[in-house]
């Protein structure tokens, strides 16, 4: 229940946000090309919308296994080998994300007392992404590992 509903969540901030870079985007190429002065603004937002895709986006791709896979190798494992590295994967991509989710609190933390040059808004506010997609990934990766380790 809580899973789809942060998934619903992270498909709708998903979508805003793609939509938002998209038209931040427009935004900036009409301007460059019709107005006297293009608005600086603009770059300054496509990014950050791009920056929230990203993050909103990251949880939903672990999730439904979007994210390549080398697996030539891989296959040719006897299955006990295979299964060992699956849990190595994900207890590996579990820590990293833990530490991730940390630091960027800290990161967040010192965003707040800068603003960003164009839109004045504070670096907290794009540094969050990073917080966002790291709590997501951990999540996903959890609940990857013990999908795993429950059909095995």
């Amino acid at each position: 229940m809580i899973l789809k509903i942060l998934s619903k969540l992270l498909s709708i901030g998903t979508m805003l946000s793609t939509l938002g870079f998209i038209g931040a985007t427009s935004v900036q190429i009409f301007a460059r090309f019709f107005l006297a002065n293009a608005l600086s603004s603009t770059e300054e937002a496509s990014r950050l919308f791009f920056f929230y895709a990203m993050s909103f986006a990251a949880g939903l791709a672990l999730r439904d296994k979007y994210y390549v896979e080398l697996d030539i190798f891989y296959r040719k494992f006897p299955k006990k080998i295979r299964k060992l590295t699956d849990i190595f994967v994900q207890l590996s991509s579990i820590f990293l994300f833990a530490i991730m989710a940390i630091f960027s609190v800290q990161y967040i933390h010192l965003g707040s007392i800068e603003t960003s040059p164009s839109m004045k808004i504070p670096m907290s506010f794009a540094f969050f992404s990073l917080l966002l997609m790291s709590l997501t990934l951990l999540i996903y990766g959890i609940v990857e590992l013990a999908k795993r380790n429950k059909l095995k």
